[in-house]
């Protein structure tokens, strides 16, 4: 009696780990993403009115610029 052993069904067998891994991962990266996001909004923040003018932005951008910190406020 002869014994196989089919190695394409063990790849199968761990996607599921893959994709716990892969959510995980994103998980992480958007909780980090959060965290520097309102790092950052309690740093400006904590900026006088006349700083956040000299940089480009109001008070009332300061959520705006935290969340899209690939703006560059003084481009426009």
């Amino acid at each position: 009696m002869a014994t196989t052993y089919d190695v394409s069904a063990s790849r199968q067998t761990f996607a599921p780990v893959r994709l716990g891994l892969s959510l995980l991962a994103n998980c992480r990266a958007a909780l980090r993403e959060r965290h520097e996001r309102r790092r950052l909004q309690a740093r400006l923040s904590d900026l006088s009115d006349m700083a956040l003018h000299d940089i480009g932005i109001s008070r009332g951008e300061i959520d705006y610029v935290a969340a899209h910190r690939d703006f560059d406020p003084r481009a426009v």
